[in-house]
């Protein structure tokens, strides 16, 4: 076969097999060509037993470049490719150098870096001892394409590995690779795992570190997280991610174990994320399955566990506005009307906002992550606006936050469709009327796919029947008549007479 020397094995296997089969059949079986077959058949020696040849059989075409014009090119930029060497050498020398040479330029150029090019960089294959280190790192799922309610859902995965065993954890993130996911994720796999390593390692995230210059950088939050383990935090070398390769590996293999399920599972669509959740769960533990039996050795050398977690959450203060907001790293927020003008502790974990005024927690929402190419973004919550929008409905078409104030996409193209064909007036109130619909009556689902089937048939929704529809039916209260007794019937509740005289005891 062209490119490949032919070996003693496939010799041997042609001439075995030549003696009952034709030339082509055995030539086949072996791999080698008819031409390569008659050749060995008038050869007296075996490949292994022929010299080398060291000498060229055709004049060297780069003979007269090499030295003056390709040598100082690839000094000056080790990394230059044949292609594009070629190139530069066919715009200064036209029609002298045809595109079938770039196989013999990659030979020369492969042969001047193994003798004078630069030294490449060195892999040292690590020794892990059971229980010496855990590592941590994100990955991005982009593309893998999940949907949440045929919705993207744009998101990251926290993993921890353990070195000696594999045993892995895995926590899906929505937003930036934050503390807060840092600090859940890691103290969420230690108390799985059951203990502790001496180690942990990551490689340089600004949730750990502050990247200064000096080495030891960790940042007070991290620090106090490493503390109360018992762990000692390394990092590998900024932008070398194969010196935390016992994660970044299994990052590949993990993300490939997780689409095969998806491809077998026939669709990428959940219907929430619990349900996602779940499901890469249990591709993580069919994973870990395999390592049981290390993971059971590792297990005994883990640190002890502390008598509970740490914190995960960062505190902040935000202010209520006046437009019913607030704005936390960025991120606006809606809130109740009543806490307007009140100041809020917020508590940030990885996933939620938790807000309390004086003590009280009165507000929990999702955490919201910043919107592709903007450094800000909304989370926003229709039901916190409904009651003030039906006093003002008209603020509505030109309000500042509106796009955000759907709870579907189904809502967003009825209220396109409103604004084109109505007036204002008539538009904001419709609009708000099928909001305080979704919001006061639970019907929000069945609501959005009614309003979908109307847009699709080209009718605009009539409020008054589709409240007749769907809202809850008031219930009639009953009519109670009550009869008052006559106060003497109530005399015959009273002791008669003589019932409460003492009896009489004899001296």
């Amino acid at each position: 076969m062209s490119g490949s020397r032919i070996t003693d094995q496939q010799v041997r296997l042609y001439m075995n097999t030549r003696k009952k089969k034709s030339q082509e059949l055995a030539a086949a079986k072996a791999g080698i060509s008819e031409r390569s077959a008659r050749r060995i058949e008038s050869a007296v020696t075996l490949p292994s037993q022929n010299p080398w040849r060291y000498w060229r059989s055709r004049p060297d075409p780069f003979a007269d470049v090499w030295e003056t014009e390709v040598v100082p090119l690839l000094k000056n930029a080790p990394k230059l490719m044949a292609v594009t060497l070629l190139r530069k050498l066919q715009d200064d020398h036209p029609e002298r150098f045809p595109d079938g040479m770039v196989r013999t330029l990659q030979r020369h150029i492969r042969q001047w870096r193994a003798l004078q090019g630069p030294p490449k960089e060195v892999f040292f294959p690590q020794d892990h001892a059971p229980g010496h280190q855990g590592l941590s790192d994100f990955t991005a799922m982009g593309d893998l394409r999940v949907t949440i309610s045929n919705a993207p859902f744009v998101h990251i995965l926290y993993h921890f590995v353990l070195a000696f065993s594999r045993w892995e954890h895995v926590e899906v993130v929505e937003g930036g690779e934050s503390f807060e996911a840092l600090s859940k994720g890691l103290q969420n796999a230690l108390w799985q795992a059951g203990g502790a390593p001496q180690e942990h390692r990551s490689d340089s995230l600004s949730a750990a570190f502050k990247n200064l210059a000096e080495e030891d950088d960790f940042t007070v939050r991290y620090t106090a997280l490493l503390d109360h383990y018992g762990m000692e935090g390394t990092r590998n070398n900024r932008g070398v991610s194969h010196e935390n390769g016992s994660v970044e590996s299994s990052h590949r293999y993990l993300k490939g174990a997780i689409d095969q399920a998806l491809l077998l599972r026939g669709h990428r669509d959940f219907e929430d994320r619990p349900a996602y959740e779940g499901f890469v769960r249990e591709a993580v533990m069919r994973r870990n399955r395999r390592n049981a039996a290390a993971f059971r050795i590792e297990r005994e050398q883990l640190q002890d566990l502390p008598q509970r977690r740490t914190t995960d959450f960062v505190e902040e203060e935000a202010r209520v506005t006046r437009c019913g907001t607030f704005t936390v790293r960025a991120i606006l927020y809606s809130a109740p009307s009543r806490l307007i003008g009140h100041r809020l502790k917020v508590r940030l974990y990885s996933d939620r906002l938790d807000c309390y005024l004086s003590g009280a927690l009165v507000l929990t929402l999702a955490r919201g992550t910043r919107s592709p190419g903007t450094s800000r973004g909304r989370v926003i919550d229709y039901r916190h606006f409904i009651e003030e929008l039906k006093r003002k409905p008209q603020a509505f078409k030109g309000l500042l936050f509106r796009d955000a104030l759907f709870p579907r996409e189904a809502y967003r193209r009825t209220w396109e469709q409103l604004d084109l064909k109505l007036t204002r007036r008539q538009a904001c109130q419709t609009i708000v009327a099928l909001l305080e619909m979704a919001a006061c009556d639970g019907v929000e689902g069945v609501l959005a796919e009614r309003l979908d089937t109307l847009r699709l048939a080209g009718e605009l929704p009539d409020v008054k029947r589709l409240r007749d529809e769907f809202a809850p039916r008031k219930t009639e209260v009953p009519q109670i008549t009550i009869e008052m007794p006559s106060p003497s019937r109530y005399d015959a509740l009273l002791p008669s007479e003589h019932e409460d005289e003492p009896e009489e005891v004899p001296a």
